[in-house]
């Protein structure tokens, strides 16, 4: 019985906090309580006027450092590159220094060992005789020399030696491995007509070239005229066709070049000589690459302008013919064709 008395008193206080007061108003009592505890409204706090120093901002700019001695940087400079109080060097102790050593010395060494281990996997996958990939332009294109600052303009006088000893010395530097001893040493001399194929040698062995000795270019080989024209305003101009590997040039016909006035009217360029003809031969070709054709050197046709108008600038173009030569070329103006300027003076 007195436990049932305990739960009744206690569920009638429960109702008299939750349940409305006597007077029938509808809040709580409990939620009156909590109001009549808020806080009332903060006053309005009236703000007091600025005084005139409080207007002046100078002082309340930073006052400025004063500036140190040079003494005084010089003892901050030995302090931080060694402080005998923490003994650190240069703000790290020795343990740190040890620690980024360790760590630039590792990642480089990783660093180090992929860019090997990337480039012996490259040249493992590459043949070191032939292009994976030839993208390159199978019709061959043209280039000549004597070549200039300028380019392709070739214009001196001809009693004007340090007009064109240029021009001389490169035609002799360029013709030094054409040598007729040299190539006798070197290359084989050939006869037939047809390519020199060697496809049933090894990959890796050493191909035979055939002989272009220098003296066949006669008046334009530096050997009976040392200035290859260029005194006399009958100017030389070796031509070569592009190296490229394993082409074909003709299919089975040789190739053959002709020089014309591009601008301007023939007559202006007169007869001109090839030496030791226009063509060029087909048993110097194929072309097994630099590591196989090793003591290789291009057939060249060499023209010489015995009959050129003096002081008269001239636009000559030299082309190719020939099965599958391409000298048309509105976009390279190298493939199979060149073209020049020549001007000669007196």
């Amino acid at each position: 019985m007195e436990a049932n008395s305990t739960a009744d008193g206690a569920e009638e206080q429960l109702r008299e906090n939750y349940l409305p007061n006597a007077a029938g108003e509808g809040e709580p009592r409990r939620e009156m309580e909590l109001v009549e505890a808020l806080p009332d409204e903060e006053e309005e706090v009236e703000h007091q006027p600025l005084e005139a120093e409080d207007l002046n901002f100078e002082k309340w700019k930073p006052k400025p450092k004063p500036k140190k001695t040079f003494k005084q940087k010089m003892a901050e400079l030995k302090k931080y590159v060694w402080n005998p109080e923490t003994r650190e060097f240069m703000g790290r102790s020795g343990k740190s220094w040890s620690l980024i050593l360790l760590f630039y010395s590792v990642l480089y060494a990783f660093l180090a060992a992929m860019f090997a281990a990337c480039m012996w996997a490259l040249m493992w996958s590459i043949n070191p005789y032939a292009p994976t990939y030839n993208d390159r332009v199978m019709p061959p294109g043209m280039m000549m020399l004597p070549r200039s600052y300028n380019g392709f303009d070739i214009s001196f006088n001809a009693s004007d030696v340090s007009s064109w000893i240029k021009y001389v010395e490169t035609l002799q530097e360029y013709l030094k491995p054409y040598d007729d001893a040299l190539q006798e040493q070197q290359n084989v001399y050939c006869t037939k007509e047809g390519y020199y194929m060697q496809e049933e040698e090894k990959e890796s062995a050493q191909r035979r070239a055939c002989q272009f000795k220098r003296s066949w270019l006669k008046d334009c080989s530096g050997l009976q005229d040392p200035d290859f024209g260029y005194s006399q305003g009958k100017p030389c101009v070796l031509l070569k066709m592009n190296r490229i590997l394993g082409y074909l040039p003709g299919q089975g016909t040789p190739v053959y070049v002709t020089c014309t006035v591009k601008k301007g009217e023939q007559k202006n360029i007169g007869i001109m000589e090839f030496y030791p003809s226009n063509v060029f031969k087909l048993m110097y070709y194929p072309y097994y690459g630099k590591l196989r054709h090793v003591n290789y050197t291009n057939p060249l046709v060499a023209v010489r302008f015995s009959e050129v108008q003096l002081d008269t600038q001239i636009s000559v173009q030299c082309k190719l013919h020939g099965k599958g030569i391409i000298n048309d070329s509105p976009t390279d103006r190298f493939l199979g064709s060149v073209s020049f300027t020549l001007l000669v003076g007196a």
